[in-house]
Parts: C-alpha cells; structure tokens; sequence
C-alpha cells in the first residue's frame, strides 16, 4: 500500500492501521481499563477491610483536596532540600499529566465528537497549537525521567538504593523512558513517511528526530513499513503500563494524592488515643488488624525516594532505625498475609518480629521524616503505636522504664522528691509568685529540666528575671507541677501521659489565669496541641517563652538597645518542637538580634534543622552510634557556618538540647571552641551589660 503525502493540517490517527487492527486496538484498550479498575477497587477493598483511624480524614473535603492540589502540583516538597529532584520530578509530572490529556483530547475527538458531529476540531490551528504543545511537554518529560535515570544509575544516589529496591523500580523508570522517546520515534517516522509536511515543523522534537533518521537514510516507503512495528510497540506499552498501575509502583500516581488529601495537619504534633475500653494486651500494634486504613494507605503511597532515610538523625547517627525501611517492612508484611504467608510479631526486641525494638528505640520523635516525606506520610504515629506495644509488653529499655517509674512516683524523671521542684528559686533575690495563691495573667510551667537541672536551673533564674524586670504578671505552680508528659506519650507510656494530664490540669484548674507560658518546647507543644483533645475545658492560650520575650522586646519593657553584646557571633539550633512541630522559627531569632550579637545561620536552619538527639526518650538513653547527633550539629556550627566571625557560642531555646548539647561539648571535643547558652541566659547578659553589671551568676554552668 502506498500512502500519499499530507495536505490537510492534520495527521492520521491510526496510520497505517487497518480497520481490524483499530478494532483489536479498542478491544485491547477495553481490557487493559478493566484491569485498572479492578486493580483500583480491589486497592479500595483493602483499604475498607483496614482498621477505623482516630481522627477525621474526610471532613472539608473541597478545603482537603484544593490543599492537596497546591501542594502535589507545585511540587513543594520536592524542592524542599533537594532542587534537582524538585526539577526532575516537576518535569516529569507536568510532562505526563500533559501527556495523559493530550491522549484523552484524540479519543474524544475520535470517538465522541467525530460521530456526534461528523467533523473533527483535531485540524488546522488547534492541531498545530497541539502538536507544539505535546511535543515541548513531552520533552520536558523525557528530559525530567533522563534526570532520574542519571541519579539512579549514573549517580547512584544512595538514598535509591536500599533493601527494598527491586525490579519494579528498574521497569517503572524504564517503562516511562520509552514511552517518552517512544513516542518521539513514532511521531519522526510517521513525518518521514508522509514526507515531511511543512506544517509538521511545529513538532519541533519529531521533526528534528525525522532529519535524523533521513539523514541516516530512511525514505517514505520505509519508514511506513516500521511505522506499524513501531506503533504497536509503544501502543502494547503504553496499555501493559495503565494495566499494571494498581499492582507494582506506579499506584503511588493514585495513592500520593489520595494520601495528602487524608493527611492529618496535626499528625506527630498531637497523637491517636487509645480507646478507653482497649485491654493491655491490645495496646498498640498487636497484628495486622490493628493497621488503621489510612496505615494501609501510607505504605502504598510510599515510593522509596528515600528522603526521610536522609533527613533522618538516628539513621545519619549510625543507629538502627531508617524511616523508609520500616515503613515499606510494614507494607511487605501486610502484602505478604495478603498472599498467605505466616503472621508474626510486629515489633519485639529481637527475634523473628518485622520491626525490631532497637529501630524503635532510636527514634527521636523529632518529625525529619515526616516534614521531608512528599506524600505525607506519618511516621511517628506508626512509630509510636509500636512504642506502646514495647511498653505494654515491658520490652522497653531500663533506662526509660526507670524515667517511667520515677514520673509515676515524683512526677518528674529525676526521681527527686516533688517538694524540691521550687528549689531552683532560692538563689534568686526576688520571690517567684505563687500561682496557686494570687490571680496571674501568666501560668509559667517551668518543666523538670529547669527545675531539677543544675545546667537548666541557670535558664529558669535567667527567665523568671527577665519576667520580674519587665513587669510582667506571672506564677508558678512551685510543687503543684507534674512533667509534661510529652515525651512520656511517645515513648508509648500512654497511661502515664493520661494520669499526667489529669494531673496538670486539676493543679491548673485551682489557679486563676488567662495563658500559659512554657520553658520548654516540649511542653509548648503538649499543652497546645494534644491537652486540649484529652480534655476540652483546656483552652488556654499558649505560648513559648520566646514568644513572650519577642512581644516585651517590642514593646521596650526590657530597655535593650540592640548593640549590648555586639561583638559577639552566635548561631542559633532551631528546637524540633517549637519548629518543626509548632513553625515557631522567628521569635527566637528576633530575641537574639536584640541583644546585638551576629546571628550567624547553619546551613540546616528552620524546618531543616538538624535534632539534637534528645526527644521521644533520646534524653534518657545512651546508644552506641558513630557520631552522637548533637556532636555532629556543633561541628555543623563551627565548620560549616558562614559569618563575618568565628562562631563563639551555640544558641538554644530548649533545656533538653542544652543538656544534649552541653554533653555533645564533652564528648565532641568542643569544649574549648564553643560555648552552649539559652536565649535567656543571653539576654539576661545583654541586660547586665546594659546596666553595667559582671559576675552575676546567670551565665551558664557546669553540666556536670
């Protein structure tokens, strides 16, 4: 058969096609759609076969879906930490989706309007404006899936190697390689076929494609015989492909989205409970029946890009635990009793378990993985689910069994008695209020740390001086107060945690005042996030010291300047809790300008911020690992630190990075090149300075 050159502004849909191989086209097509749907609903099934989650996924669903749209679409988190994965995966997301229309404007041309009209709009303009597009799209995706090819095997990137990389992720990355060139092939030698219709130029990559292969000495007549070889190819392809969506690692197209639009906005920050009717030995993740559907769904859309393995402390640390592995550990159980396998313990210490309890262990509940995971998924409620299994099960480290006992018994880690929890106020010259006595606009809630502490005792004295000298209205609950709890919740001790909350709040509920103000971010985050949803008559505003000191700052209760300790370069360790968990990141850095110094930035700043090692129980225990978390963040501060001077001290608004750090000095071999001190401690300086004073006392001590 001989086919003419083109004359109409327009190509051939089927060329070269016969009516029978059009038909078994659509019969193929028929096919490969049923197997999709099915794979879908069959996803669908399992998913409603899982367990009830604790918070509502589906309410606002046009708010959850337009949040999921910006944040899937623009490729936000993405570009987070990683600029060339950001490109890359716009690239081939744009280019796809550009793709996938482009073939879905031809089939309704072909088959809707051309029967309902008898005319077809895939002519003249519109078809050149098409082609144009779907040929730079299209670029733009082979260019993006040539960029993860380079990473993946050129590079190779560790995070895309692991042990759960397999073939799939070799057929997936592949598969959309030719597809994309594939297409580019097809399009050339259908336009060296047809001899290179002039209107043909707006697909400018064919065209390019079709010289070369002129150039290479392919005529007409041959290139109509490889045309069909090479439309079915890609055609066969392109159906196996759309077949195997619901089954291998495509899905995470469909469950990525699905995902983002059920994720809690508050998830790590506030915690599931546990149903009050649970028995013991049903606490936490006992067996497969115990995955919630949204569970099911994070390990479906997870796709192994491995940027919570890099974000993550414990794992940079040497420790045993890398989020990605336990999330997709999680996932091959799950997909093995799908397929008959034998059940067993989901985490133990030690054995035949899938996670062990070490992994557990070292975690540091400070939400890397999660605030780096493109497809929010929610570690830390996995984690601390498993958590609550070791503690029920008493497979808990010594350590943490002992900080338990000692809250449950004192209600403060340390094991020292409660009456000694004011005795930090001695050493003041003023008294601290007593919030139990008088009415006070602020409830301060000072922690253990602060109250037990020698280190941290310095920044309860610095604090409570700096709200005596500004006038402000403040108490204390002096032996009224119990921990937090945060910590104690996600190491899994969520029966302790209710009796703490029940605690603190009948205290509270004695006193007269209008907000909270906390030392410590972990207590900051308890008492905003999760005290409220254990009781709803717990709406006092809270607040962050820092936030506090930001506002009598502005309002020049505090008398400073802004040059009091300018010779000074400091950097300052943005806390997991007040930052990543809370997006509290200014506040604190406006207080240190103020006092004059040089606020010098680490290169992992803000919501990148680098743990220190001693959240969800880290504070606690002592791991063997390569290099401690808080070592390696005073390296980070003094070696890789731009500022105009040498950086002299480690700013911290947190009494457990100040403990965390304070040993990293030690054991880091920083003690003569860096000095750790609070934000407090460093405008109480700022404050003798002002008044000419030296020696006082507030200045850091010893952490011994």
């Amino acid at each position: 058969m001989v086919f003419a050159a083109q004359a109409e502004v327009t190509r051939e849909t089927f060329w070269t096609i016969s009516p029978v191989g059009e038909a078994l086209f659509y019969g193929l097509a028929v096919i490969a759609s049923l197997v999709f749907l099915y794979g879908v609903y069959e996803r669908v099934v399992r998913y409603a076969r899982g367990g009830p989650d604790p918070f509502d996924r589906l309410s606002d669903l046009p708010g959850r879906t337009a949040r999921a749209t910006k944040e899937v679409f623009t490729n936000e988190k993405q570009f987070d930490r990683d600029f060339y994965a950001g490109v890359m995966h716009s690239f081939i997301l744009w280019g796809f989706l550009t793709l996938l229309i482009g073939t879905g404007i031809i089939a309704i041309d072909i088959d809707i309007w051309r029967r309902v009209t008898g005319s077809s709009f895939f002519v003249g303009d519109f078809y050149l404006s098409y082609s144009f597009v779907m040929d730079l799209m299209g670029l733009l995706f082979v260019v993006g899936v040539g960029m993860a090819i380079w990473r993946r095997y050129g590079v190779r990137h560790p995070r895309l190697w692991g042990k759960h990389t397999s073939f799939e992720d070799d057929a997936f990355v592949w598969t959309l390689f030719l597809l994309g060139v594939g297409g580019y092939v097809i399009e050339a030698i259908r336009i060296v076929g047809t001899e290179f219709p002039d209107f043909e130029t707006v697909s400018f990559v064919g065209y390019f494609v079709a010289l070369v292969f002129q150039t290479a000495g392919m005529n007409a007549e041959m290139a109509q015989t490889l045309y069909w070889f090479g439309w079915w190819s890609h055609a066969l392809l392109a159906l196996a492909f759309v077949a195997a969506v619901p089954y291998a690692k495509p899905l995470h197209m469909l469950t990525s989205f699905a995902n983002v639009v059920t994720a809690d906005e508050k998830a790590g920050l506030r915690l599931p409970k546990v149903p009050a009717d649970t028995p013991p030995d049903e606490i936490g993740y006992v067996s497969e029946d115990d995955f919630s559907w949204k569970a099911l769904l994070d390990y479906d859309a997870c796709t192994k890009c491995g940027r919570c393995s890099d974000a993550c402390p414990a794992k940079a640390s040497g420790r045993n635990l890398d989020p990605r592995d336990v999330i997709l550990d999680l996932k091959t159980y799950r997909d093995s009793l799908d397929a008959g396998g034998e059940s067993v313990d989901i985490v133990a210490d030690g054995g035949t378990s899938v996670i062990d309890a070490e992994s557990m262990e070292s975690c540091m509940a400070c939400m890397a993985c999660m605030d780096a995971c493109p497809v929010d998924i929610e570690h830390l409620t996995h984690f601390t689910e498993m958590n609550r299994r070791l503690t029920e099960t008493g497979q808990q480290q010594e350590p943490v069994q002992e900080a338990m006992m000692n809250i449950f018994q004192n209600g403060n880690a340390f094991g020292d008695p409660q009456r000694k929890r004011p005795d930090w106020t001695d050493d003041l010259d003023f008294e601290v209020p007593d919030a139990r006595e008088e009415s006070v606009e602020f409830l301060w809630y000072v922690g253990d740390y602060p109250s037990y502490d020698e280190r941290n005792r310095a920044v309860a004295r610095s604090l409570a001086r700096i709200l005596e000298e500004s006038g402000v209205s403040y108490g204390i609950l002096y032996e009224d107060e119990q921990h937090d709890g945060n910590d104690v919740r996600r190491v899994g001790e969520e029966g302790l945690y209710e009796m703490l909350v029940e605690d603190n709040i009948d205290a509270m509920d004695d006193c007269d005042f209008d907000k909270i103000v906390c030392t410590d971010p972990h207590s900051y985050n308890t008492f905003k996030n999760e005290y409220p949803e254990m009781d709803e008559s717990f709406d006092y505003p809270v607040y962050h010291y820092t936030q506090l000191v930001e506002t009598l700052v502005n309002d020049g209760r505090l008398g400073l300047s802004g040059t009091e300790l300018s010779a000074q370069t400091v950097t300052y360790h943005d806390p997991c809790h007040l930052g990543r968990y809370n997006g509290e990141y200014e506040a604190p850095r406006e207080v240190i300008r103020a006092t004059g110094v040089e606020l010098a930035e680490m290169p992992r700043n803000r919501d990148d911020s680098f743990c220190c090692g001693g959240g969800g129980g880290g504070l606690w225990l002592d791991h063997e690992e390569e290099s401690k978390p808080s070592e390696e963040r005073l390296r980070e501060a003094l070696e890789d630190t731009d500022s105009t001077g040498a950086v002299e001290r480690f700013v911290v608004a947190c009494p457990m990075c100040a403990t965390m750090y304070e040993d990293g000095r030690k054991t880091g071999g920083y003690e003569d090149d860096l000095d750790v001190i609070d934000i407090s401690e460093l405008i109480v300086e700022a404050l003798d300075e002002k008044a000419g004073v030296t020696g006082t006392g507030t200045t850091p001590a010893s952490a011994d």
